[in-house]
């Protein structure tokens, strides 16, 4: 049975996953998801909404970022085991966006901080690129380090040419 990914999302919060900047001075978006694979299109389009009313490229890395700490729940913490939901909440900042992503706790139960692999950038790896990613382009990110109910957070400033990514992507654009 395919159930559609609307009937995820409920009626009041109908505009936290439309796409357009319709609702664009919001300080604080929260919304808890299945801690399925197959309802991550919706979690990026969440994302994706959030930073609406930026640049294409601020939405694409906010939406890239957030959708690995989202997987990164899914694929290594009791959120992903059936039942499992973690949640995603936003900030807005004069100056940037905070994402912070709450999961269900730890599959090996251990406290301490989570630190990116060291060869993730390394477009040849099959695994381990998400908190390389997030460590390399976003502007700071950080845990909290109790691997019960663990909360992952970065941000990401408005203005992005210090980052990382606007670096690689304006050689791209030239």
């Amino acid at each position: 049975m395919t159930v559609p990914l609307s009937s995820f999302v409920q009626p009041v919060h109908r505009h936290y996953f439309s796409g357009l900047p319709e609702r664009c001075n919001y300080r604080n978006r929260h919304y808890s998801f299945p801690g399925i694979p197959e309802v991550m299109p919706l979690t990026r389009a969440f994302l994706n909404t959030c930073a609406a009313d930026r640049s294409e490229d601020y939405r694409y890395l906010f939406t890239l970022l957030g959708s690995e700490l989202a997987n990164n729940a899914i694929r290594h913490t009791l959120s992903g085991r059936p039942g499992g939901s973690y949640t995603l909440q936003v900030r807005r900042s004069r100056k940037g966006l905070h994402l912070t992503c709450r999961d269900q706790g730890s599959l090996n139960g251990q406290d301490g901080h989570l630190s990116p692999n060291p060869s993730g950038l390394d477009l040849s790896a099959e695994s381990g690129r998400g908190l390389a990613m997030v460590d390399a382009f976003a502007t700071s990110w950080g845990d909290n380090g109790f691997a019960e109910y663990r909360s992952v957070w970065l941000y990401l400033a408005f203005n992005a040419e210090e980052s990382r990514w606007w670096d690689d992507s304006a050689s791209v654009r030239s």
